[in-house]
């Protein structure tokens, strides 16, 4: 990787997950830049406290992407259900925007809940989802980099 890619501290803003490395991967570019960074995972594949594992060990947050299920994406609900519990969408999904205050992507946060419903535990691990809205023709990130 010769160049730095846009929020590599890694700690991107919600802005260039979705501008740059959401958008990305969804148009199949930089695949093998974003890869290395961003692996592809199917996160209810694990519980929470599994995933430092998988991730990168030296930080708190961990970053993943995950393909939508058959079922969400023919507009059902998502199945997120995991060996020992769920992810449980808290509050309303929130819209993201860019730096010119245009709608890029929706954001979810999720809170993992030990059990089954609707007697789980809830837990204090947290989860956001980011979803892009729409690809736009060339989507531009101001980064520090």
């Amino acid at each position: 990787m010769d160049e730095v890619l846009p929020g590599f501290r890694f700690y991107p803003t919600e802005e260039e997950l979705i501008s740059f490395y959401l958008h990305h991967k969804l148009r199949g570019t930089r695949l093998e830049d974003i890869d290395t960074l961003i692996p592809l995972l199917d996160i209810y594949q694990y519980n929470p406290w599994d995933l430092p594992q998988v991730g990168s060990a030296e930080s708190e947050q961990w970053f993943f992407f995950s393909r939508q299920q058959e079922r969400e994406a023919r507009g059902g609900r998502p199945n997120r259900l995991t060996a020992e519990g769920y992810w449980k969408a808290t509050g309303s999904p929130g819209d993201v925007y860019s730096s010119q205050n245009c709608v890029i992507g929706r954001k979810r946060t999720m809170v993992y809940y030990v059990g089954r419903a609707p007697n789980g535990t809830k837990t204090p691990w947290k989860m956001n989802e980011y979803k892009a809205v729409h690809s736009p023709p060339n989507p531009q990130v101001s980064s520090p980099y």
